[in-house]
């Protein structure tokens, strides 16, 4: 088996564009060499890749159990060519940093921003994830090189605590408790405002029901973030947000209160076991610096 960088990056393209039509122009290559190039790889391999579908081209499971191992050995190339090229300074090149929406104002928004200034000449792209999990499994993968989240452990990563970050309780105008303070215990029968399962807020949500020993009356369930405050608002129910967006949410007009015992989460920043590229480097030794 002689697999090499040229033949997994024409499998991803396929991968990614869906057609070797489109994935040719993507790569800059011709559709003949680029198919050629496929059909060596899975003789190579001994298995079929993809099952041919009219133009479109649909991964077969082997198709499936190689994309992970391919994207990551791209990564991994793409960073030893950028180790080598950068000396001191970081003049160009993409970072990717995967992390939950509810951390991309606080602490993302102040460490992307510090990091931009320090180094103009890179872009940095967000990614949202579903939660956790899935964000882990993109850096996993190699779709991202670092995970911004609530990481406590995984396997073959090194997880960088960044602190911990307290929840409040968002209510419709008019809708709160008097009190400034009110126990967890309060949000029983409440109409609860939130996401799907197994999303970081949906999370949340059944983490402090669970302190009460109670269960959470889901009265909205939405997959759009920014929908909770405007239906918070409106008075579709409550929600429970980290503190940085809860008191945006109180500009707008809700009520929002601290909750009792306090809701905290812990935000780290984690990336594989492995060599970082000079870009990602950079961001970490600021985030934890």
């Amino acid at each position: 088996m002689r697999m090499d960088a040229r033949q997994l990056a024409a499998f991803l393209a396929v991968v990614e564009h869906g057609t070797v039509t489109s994935a040719a122009v993507a790569v800059h290559v011709s559709q003949p060499a680029l198919s050629q190039t496929i059909r060596l790889l899975e003789r190579e391999l001994g298995v079929a890749l993809f099952h041919r579908i009219g133009r479109r081209l649909v991964l077969t499971p082997a198709g499936e159990a190689l994309v992970g191992p391919a994207r990551q050995v791209a990564r991994d190339l793409d960073v030893a060519r950028r180790a080598v090229t950068a000396v001191s300074a970081i003049a160009a090149g993409t970072l990717d940093l995967v992390l939950l929406p509810t951390l991309a104002v606080e602490p993302a928004a102040a460490l992307v921003g510090r990091f931009r200034v320090d180094h103009p000449g890179v872009r940095v792209r967000l990614l949202d994830a579903e939660g956790t999990d899935d964000a882990v499994q993109r850096v996993v993968d190699g779709r991202a090189e670092l995970v911004l989240a609530d990481v406590e452990q995984a396997d073959g990563l090194v997880v960088h605590r960044l602190g911990r970050q307290s929840y409040r309780a968002v209510f419709p105008p008019g809708g709160a408790p008097s009190a400034r303070r009110i126990p967890v215990a309060r949000l029983a029968g409440l109409p609860m405002v939130t996401t799907p399962p197994g999303t970081s807020t949906r999370r949340i949500v059944e983490r402090a029901h669970e302190l009460a020993g109670i269960t959470p009356v889901i009265a909205v369930e939405t997959a759009t973030r920014d929908a909770l405050v405007p239906l918070v608002l409106a008075g579709a129910g409550v929600t429970l947000l980290p503190s940085p967006l809860a008191a945006a949410a109180a500009k707008d007009g809700a009520e929002v209160r601290a909750l009792v015992p306090a809701l905290t989460r812990s935000v780290t920043l984690a990336h594989r076991d492995a060599v970082l590229s000079p870009a990602a480097r950079a961001f970490v030794d600021l985030a934890v610096g």
